[in-house]
């Protein structure tokens, strides 16, 4: 049975507070559930984001009363549709912030969260440095949701480049591993397409992957190209460089065709590290 699922990646800009960037987001989620969406997803700091120097600003509140939050909540419920928030700000403690990602149900009740585990702590040049762990609190749970629409496992952006996070989804049983993401330009043009069909091709699996595209306001900019990876690592969907909707339609049973034409998920071995030297 063909089990097929409409999804749309909306492909926001980065805005600096909660009205800007609902009135960024909300137009484009209107178009893709009148273009029949069933499943909404959007970028990491959709919510907002900002930077100062080095250190991420972006505009935060508590989960129960962010703003954003609660719009995408009602909007979900008012259009039946599945949502899942790439990830906003949330109030955490002692001053700090907590990189959290939403998947709302299509009544607007949260399903699921996730905070982000890997926290992007980078020098790419003398003058460009990200420190994320100045204002975020890292997660330390990965999190994976059925669905009447999927199995689904959550990662944000810069856990991309870890590879044992989306094994273990996957071999829990992901069917879709969304990657909403800000990431930058300069490590966007290296590397995006390859580390997202990597993860797609190693696992089987179809990668989802909204990313924000353009400024950031404070300094930065993100790279766009949201991406629809199939199981087998094609790309049937990339947003390039323009806010917008991303849509495709998306095979589920591709990902048992991938998993069992090359079934890597069931031939994993241990292993000891040695010097060579001998036996």
């Amino acid at each position: 049975m063909v089990r097929m699922v409409n999804i749309a990646c909306l492909q926001t800009r980065p805005m600096a507070g909660f009205d800007t960037a609902l009135a960024e987001a909300m137009p484009l989620a209107e178009a893709a559930v009148q273009a029949g969406a069933q499943f909404l997803f959007l970028p990491e700091y959709c919510g907002g984001l900002a930077s100062e120097g080095p250190a991420l600003r972006p505009p935060h509140a508590v989960e129960e009363q962010h703003p954003f939050l609660e719009a995408f909540r009602a909007f979900a419920a008012a259009h039946q549709v599945w949502v899942m928030l790439g990830s906003i700000a949330v109030t955490g403690p002692d001053g700090m912030i907590i990189n959290r990602g939403f998947i709302l149900d299509d009544k607007g009740e949260v399903a699921s969260r996730y905070d982000k585990i890997h926290l992007f702590d980078i020098q790419l040049s003398t003058s460009e440095v990200y420190r994320e762990s100045a204002t975020v609190i890292a997660g330390g749970q990965a999190v994976i949701i059925d669905t009447p629409l999927g199995r689904i496992g959550h990662t944000i952006c810069y856990d991309l480049r870890f590879p044992q996070l989306y094994r273990a989804l996957a071999q829990a049983g992901a069917e879709i591993i969304a990657i909403p993401a800000a990431f930058t330009q300069k490590t966007g043009e290296a590397h995006w397409h390859i580390l997202n069909r990597a993860r797609a091709i190693e696992n089987g699996v179809f990668i989802v992957a909204p990313c924000a595209i353009g400024d950031i306001p404070g300094g930065g900019a993100s790279y766009g190209h949201s991406l629809v990876v199939d199981p087998w690592g094609q790309v049937l969907a990339d947003g390039g460089a323009s806010a917008g909707v991303v849509q495709a339609a998306i095979d589920l049973d591709k990902v048992d065709e991938a998993r069992g034409r090359i079934p890597s998920l069931t031939h994993d071995r241990e292993f000891s590290l040695g010097n060579g030297a001998g036996a």
